[in-house]
C-alpha cells in the first residue's frame, strides 16, 4: 500500500468490529448471538422494540454502559494520523457505533450503522433529528417521548432489517477512491461486505487488515494478518513518508 500510494490516490476506509474489540469492547453478536437468553436479532428490529421497546432498551443500555469503559487504541490513532495527512483524500466509513475514532481525532467519520450514544423518535416520518443521549433506561416508563410526534425514542442503531445511513455518501466516496483499505471485519455484513469488490470493479487497490482472514478476502489484492493495532502504525508511518 505505501508503495501504490499517491498524491493523486484518494483512500477509503472501511472499519469494523474487530477494531473495537482490540479496545474491549465485545464484538455486537457477543458469544454465540445470545444475550439473557434471546437471540440478538431477537432485541435489534423494528418488530421487537414495538413488541418490548423496554427489553430493547435494556439491551442497549448495557452496550451505553459498555462503551463509557473503554478507550481508542492504537489502531485508531493511526487512521486518525492518516487522515491528517491525506485530508480531503481520505474517507472513513465504520460499521461501529462508538465513538472511538473521533476520540482518536479522526474528523472525517461515517458510521453506516449508527451512534450507540444517540437517540432519535421511533417514528419513521418523524422530522426529529438525532441527538446525544447517555441515558440508561431500564423499563417502559423511563423511555422518553419525542417532543414532536410524542412517539417513544429508540437507540440511533440500524437494526437488522433497515437500510445502513449515509449510502448514497458512501457509495459516490467509494466510486471515487482509488484505493480501499478494509479493517477488522468479518465480510459478512451487506452492504459493506460487498464494498472490496465494487471497488475492485472502479479499479482500486483493495487491502485488508485484521487478525483472520475475512470471507470476502479472495477479493483482496492483499490480507495482512495481525491484531490491526500492530499492523497499522508501521503501515502509516510508510504512507505518510513516502506521501510527503
Amino acid at each position: 500500500m505505501a508503495q501504490r500510494l499517491s498524491s493523486h490516490d484518494h483512500l477509503f476506509v472501511l472499519t469494523g468490529a474487530g477494531v473495537s474489540a482490540e479496545s474491549g469492547l465485545p464484538t455486537f453478536r457477543g458469544v454465540n448471538g445470545i444475550w439473557r437468553g434471546y437471540r440478538v436479532e431477537d432485541v435489534a428490529t423494528p418488530k421487537a422494540f414495538a413488541a418490548d421497546p423496554a427489553l430493547v432498551w435494556q439491551f442497549y443500555s448495557e452496550r451505553r454502559r459498555r462503551h463509557e469503559t473503554v478507550l481508542p487504541n492504537l489502531a485508531h490513532f493511526a487512521l486518525a494520523e492518516l487522515e491528517r495527512a491525506l485530508a480531503d483524500r481520505f474517507f472513513l466509513c465504520t460499521q461501529n457505533v462508538d465513538s472511538l475514532h473521533e476520540q482518536a481525532g479522526s474528523k472525517r467519520v461515517v458510521h453506516m450503522h449508527g451512534r450507540i450514544m444517540q437517540s432519535r423518535c421511533s417514528r419513521a416520518n418523524c422530522s426529529t433529528a438525532p441527538f446525544d443521549d447517555r441515558s440508561l433506561y431500564q423499563s417502559a416508563e423511563e423511555i422518553p417521548k419525542c417532543r414532536t410526534c410524542g412517539a417513544p425514542i429508540r437507540p440511533h442503531i440500524c437494526w437488522f432489517g433497515e437500510v445502513p445511513f449515509h449510502m448514497e455518501l458512501i457509495l459516490h466516496q467509494l466510486e471515487g477512491a482509488t484505493v480501499l483499505l478494509t479493517v477488522g471485519t468479518s465480510g459478512v455484513v451487506e452492504p459493506a461486505a460487498s464494498f472490496v469488490w465494487m471497488a475492485r470493479r472502479n479499479g482500486a487497490q483493495t487491502i485488508y487488515v485484521g487478525p483472520e482472514e475475512p470471507s470476502n478476502g479472495g477479493y483482496f489484492d492483499e490480507v495482512m494478518l495481525g491484531k490491526a493495532g500492530e499492523v497499522l502504525p508501521d503501515l502509516v508511518e510508510d504512507v505518510i513518508g513516502l506521501g510527503n
